[in-house]
């Protein structure tokens, strides 16, 4: 643990500085550039609304907790943690290698290469809040101190996916499978998290009770618990209990796994 942010003192300018980048490389070469980042998830949410809102008329607006929410708030609000989350854990995954220059040919500290990863994005899905936040409020939902959440389930988002990263990039690295079929099963697990549906009311009780094993519902629920459902993070205790569970369970792995690891990377790479 303490080599960890060892290697982290004194680089957080480098850190920004590197993150920043890795935006600008992500869109080189696009006419329109950083846009991508907003058009890609708005197209995502405007097939979604289509889908439900058009096609499948029958489908209708949420009902939680004696409130009704229109199904484009409900699935925008779950879709903004998503978005960050499944870019995350897919990047974050491929990190190690797609930065292997860091590792081989200069002395750098290799866990703050998936920092700067997660860093990136989460400036998008900063800008990304910004713009569901006024939609919200177009559609009603006024300023509330239920919002006041958001500034612990982001950080705390952030901090997950990056120590999940300390297992998954260095494992990447080593193999190639390991990477395909993290990126194979993020569409999958999509259907497993409460993103498009309610996770509290699947009307079978030992599924709902197994939907909080699942990290992902633990924001894509906290988001929706600060800005629609007026709800406060430890009202569910039980869904917080085992996240704090899993976020320790994640750090412990990912120090074992990035310490065993981190110094054969070089010789793979």
């Amino acid at each position: 643990m303490f080599s960890i942010f060892k290697e982290h003192k004194g680089f957080g300018k480098q850190i920004m500085l590197l993150a920043v980048n890795d935006l600008k490389k992500t869109y080189k070469g696009a006419a329109i550039g950083p846009l991508w980042a907003v058009i890609k998830p708005a197209f995502t949410l405007f097939v979604y609304w289509f889908a439900f809102s058009v096609g499948l008329k029958s489908a209708g607006d949420i009902s939680w907790a004696g409130q009704e929410f229109p199904r484009f708030v409900f699935m925008l609000v779950g879709f903004i943690p998503w978005f960050f989350i499944t870019d995350s854990i897919t990047l974050g995954a491929k990190s190690i290698r797609m930065n292997q220059q860091y590792v081989t040919k200069v002395s750098f500290p290799v866990s703050t290469i998936m920092t700067f990863t997660a860093l990136a994005r989460l400036f998008v899905h900063l800008f990304l809040s910004v713009i569901m936040y006024v939609i919200l409020l177009c559609y009603g939902y006024m300023p509330s101190v239920y919002n006041l959440q958001f500034f612990l389930y982001c950080p705390l988002m952030y901090m997950f996916f990056v120590m999940l990263t300390w297992s998954t990039a260095p494992m990447a690295a080593f193999s190639k499978d390991f990477e395909n079929m993290i990126v194979s099963i993020m569409s999958g697990i999509f259907w497993l998290t409460g993103v498009i549906y309610n996770s509290y009311d699947l009307g079978i009780p030992w599924l709902e009770k197994a939907m909080l094993l699942n990290p992902i519902n633990f924001f894509v629920n906290g988001y929706r618990n600060a800005f629609i459902y007026n709800t406060w993070f430890f009202e569910n205790k039980l869904e917080l209990i085992i996240f704090l569970a899993e976020f320790v369970l994640v750090f412990a792995l990912g120090i074992f796994n990035y310490n065993r690891l981190r110094k054969r990377l070089p010789d793979v790479l």
